[in-house]
């Protein structure tokens, strides 16, 4: 391999570098590969560091075809192939063949594997079996075909697809998020490549300088997305460079910083060893480093009293203004997620000592404020209805000051005797009683929900299937907001109306955490009632992002079609329902450990008032 010795002196810290951390992605050659067929062209790989006045060159690489990696803050990668005619020679696999093997004749279409021939083949129309398989390829292909690369390497899937869209938006980035189900999909397949290189690849983007910046992202912050560019060179003719530009919300609709991110690329380093068997991701110098950062950034000292996380509006799957502002179920049930899978994978050092003890100390009290104070079932509600209001003291039952009439009268019929659920926010004087899905599923999965809590949750899904499931799983949430409500807490978003987008509508993709808090229940039916719904149109539809009306029975006003989590969304449910054991690889089972530090730290315990014995001196 024609390598430099500046690259090797960059990737080894050779050259000054204020993070000299293991760049190798378990071997310089699986890093570097050599683009032999590039015609009257030359790629510089260039290493840069983002400074407050400008952007400072840590390094180069001149090499044919060959792209070197390492960046901090909103970083530039270069040397992928997009309009360049590049066959690499590296025996790298992707699901038992090599990059040219699996890939169409075709040249990629923004980044994008066989984004032209996919979609010839058209629906599928077969019976029984023989559909079920069909859609299961056609879903494969899709998958497949939403694969981006960087120098020859699979690095993720675009969010959508659509070859006959005319509104791409940022439909065309890779997003941490959606990528979720997609790198699962690949890693039950035994297509181990992808999910490292996106781990490692999101890391190396990931905001690693202190910022007084307001419009900067703060230390630890995850891009929501990334997307490949290909740059000319100003410095040499018809040579170009490729950049994995980062979005951390700065261009995003509203601005909103991605709190989700960083939680779910947790939970995925930690999939991704369980199921692989490669540990020596997470044991990498600059996992660690990346995993701490976003640990103290959610773990920092704050005004806020409470041991949830604190966020605004839009900060996640949810994305537009949906009043779920301040402690979003969604939010905390990935953060105590992602906790579990923290603690599970730093290494033990001296300098985690207080980072594991400060971890701890907040799962025992995230755990005890979701499971007493947002639950809710009939029993509950009653408690709710019988409220005394303005209790001032330490051991008052209305906490929050919760006044009843806040109790909406559709909870009142919705509510079913047996089952019950975690509310979608909890605030001062405010239940947000709204049923969220993605945080209730979660709050299953994590364990971060009782045992008994989440047979109620999956009981209430079961008693209510008409209103969350219907024709197409599942509701985001229910119900939607309509009319005057709808008007002052979404901003009138024409978007988001009643039993639209994230108003009500139904998501196909959150059919893989149904099946997998289904499959940790031992309660699976659930989950293949719901498969058997979405084979029954969703290849049909052409894999639309979500579906309009209170029943799902209108493809989404604005949905995209050939959505890349709705599809892989799809074949996860189908891999897991094959293999009920490889869902452990997300599931967390209840810590008896935390268990009983919840018992002789109960929160619930009557608070005496702190008497200073030294006086202030003001």
């Amino acid at each position: 391999m024609a390598t430099s010795k500046t690259v090797l002196q960059v990737l080894s810290g050779g050259l000054p570098c204020p993070h000299r951390f293991d760049l190798s992605f378990g071997g310089l050659n699986s890093v570097l590969s050599i683009c032999s067929d590039v015609k009257r062209r030359k790629n510089i790989g260039l290493v840069y560091k983002k400074l407050n006045n400008g952007m400072r060159l840590l390094g180069k690489c001149r090499s044919r075809g060959v792209g070197a990696v390492t960046s901090r803050g909103k970083v530039k990668f270069i040397d992928r192939w997009e309009s360049m005619r590049c066959k690499c020679q590296k025996a790298e696999s992707f699901g038992g063949a090599t990059a040219n093997e699996w890939s169409p004749v075709s040249l990629p279409v923004n980044g994008v594997y066989g984004a032209t021939n996919i979609f010839e083949k058209g629906s599928f129309a077969l019976k029984g079996n023989e559909e079920t398989q069909s859609i299961e390829e056609e879903a494969w292909d899709l998958l497949r075909a939403s694969v981006v690369c960087y120098c020859g390497n699979p690095i993720g899937t675009i969010a959508a697809n659509d070859p006959n869209s005319t509104s791409i938006l940022n439909y065309d980035q890779v997003f941490i998020r959606d990528f979720i189900p997609s790198g699962i999909a690949f890693l039950l397949k035994g297509e181990y490549d992808i999910v490292r290189n996106f781990i490692l690849y999101t890391l190396q983007l990931q905001s690693w300088e202190k910022t007084m910046d307001c419009y900067s992202p703060g230390q630890g912050l995850m891009p929501a997305s990334f997307k490949v560019r290909t740059v000319p060179l100003d410095s040499e003719d018809s040579a170009t460079e490729e950049v994995l530009d980062a979005d951390f919300g700065e261009a995003a609709i509203g601005r909103v910083a991605p709190v989700d991110s960083g939680l779910w690329w947790i939970i995925l380093l930690r999939a991704y060893g369980k199921c692989s068997g490669d540990l020596s991701v997470q044991e990498r110098v600059d996992v660690q480093t990346g995993m701490k950062m976003i640990l103290r950034l959610c773990l920092a000292d704050g005004f806020d009293m409470f041991p949830t996380l604190l966020v605004t509006d839009g900060s996640c799957m949810i994305d537009r203004r949906m009043g779920i502002h301040g402690h979003p179920l969604e939010i905390e049930a990935l953060f105590y997620s992602a906790l579990l899978c923290a603690r599970e994978m730093l290494a033990p050092e001296d300098g985690s000592a207080d980072l594991i003890r400060a971890l701890n100390n907040r799962l025992v009290a995230l755990s005890f404020h979701i499971r007493e104070y947002y639950w809710i079932d009939l029993k509950k509600l009653n408690e709710i209805y019988r409220y005394t209001t303005e209790e001032y003291s330490y051991d008052a039952v209305n906490k929050f000051n919760i006044y009843p009439d806040q109790i909406p009268p559709w909870l009142v019929e919705f509510m079913p005797n047996k089952g019950g659920y975690l509310i979608g926010n909890l605030q001062p004087a405010h239940m947000d009683f709204r049923f969220f899905t993605l945080g209730n599923l979660w709050s299953i999965v994590s364990s971060l929900a009782t045992l008994d809590q989440s047979h109620a949750i999956l009981d209430l899904i079961e008693a209510k299937w008409a209103e969350l499931v219907a024709e197409m799983p599942i509701k985001i949430c229910y119900p939607a907001l309509e009319g005057q409500e709808w008007r002052i807490v979404t901003g009138s978003d024409p978007k988001n109306t009643a039993w639209s987008y994230h108003n009500g509508g139904s998501w196909p993709t959150l059919l893989w955490q149904l099946t997998v808090a289904c499959i940790k229940m031992n309660r699976p039916e659930i989950a293949e009632r719901a498969v058997q719904l979405v084979e029954r149109r969703i290849s049909r539809d052409k894999w639309p992002e979500y579906y309009d009306t209170k029943r799902a029975r209108f493809i989404g006003k604005q949905a995209h079609l050939f959505q890349t989590w709705s599809i892989s969304g799809y074949l996860v449910a189908k891999l897991f329902l094959a293999n009920p054991s490889a869902a452990k690889i997300f599931v967390n089972e209840e810590d008896p450990e935390l268990v009983n530090a919840l018992i002789s730290a109960n929160p619930r315990r009557k608070r005496a008032r702190k008497i200073f014995k030294q006086p202030f001196i003001v």
